[in-house]
């Protein structure tokens, strides 16, 4: 089997059984959010091109209208891309999102990066999915072609898949 670009590029994410990396992005101008401080619930954690783009918005959307079984599973939910914080603020107002959107803005792409979610080519994260247990480790992850919305059937199925000690910590 050849590899293609998407082959690769699925490769090169982070893959379940890893811990995930740390990290400190801002939320507003003057709020940051620390990865570390959502340890004891799982985590979904979602790397996305740009605000304003269709597919993204329809994502985020898709997203936020899960939150309630999302919840149910103890999950809490931070979504990430290069964009400033005034674009994402406008944005989550914009389409009524009730969970944080983190700049991964300066330096540019940096925690896109260190997760595999980055795209050099369009200087944008990739389009990813990870479900991180409650200690802290990739319990799944997924990278979805940049034109299409994955949903979220395969992070409830992950989250499905904890065990109780992965959804406590």
């Amino acid at each position: 089997m050849t590899d293609t670009p998407e082959t690769e590029c699925r490769e090169r994410i982070l893959t379940a059984g890893t811990t995930a990396p740390d990290f400190t992005l801002r939320v507003t101008a003057d709020q940051s959010l620390r990865l570390g401080e959502l340890r004891g619930a799982p985590v979904v954690l979602a790397f996305y091109p740009a605000d304003w783009s269709p597919v993204c918005g329809d994502e985020l959307s898709v997203i936020n209208a899960a939150l309630p079984m999302l919840h149910e599973r103890r999950a809490q939910v931070v979504a990430v891309s290069v964009d400033n914080v005034w674009s994402h603020e406008a944005f989550s107002s914009a389409h009524g999102l009730h969970f944080p959107l983190l700049s991964d803005f300066e330096p540019k792409g940096a925690i896109s990066r260190l997760y595999g979610a980055y795209d050099d080519s369009t200087g944008e994260s990739r389009r990813a999915l990870f479900v991180i247990d409650a200690a802290g480790v990739i319990a799944w992850s997924y990278l979805s072609p940049v034109a299409l919305n994955p949903g979220v059937d395969g992070v409830l199925d992950a989250l499905d898949a904890l065990t109780p000690d992965e959804r406590r910590g």
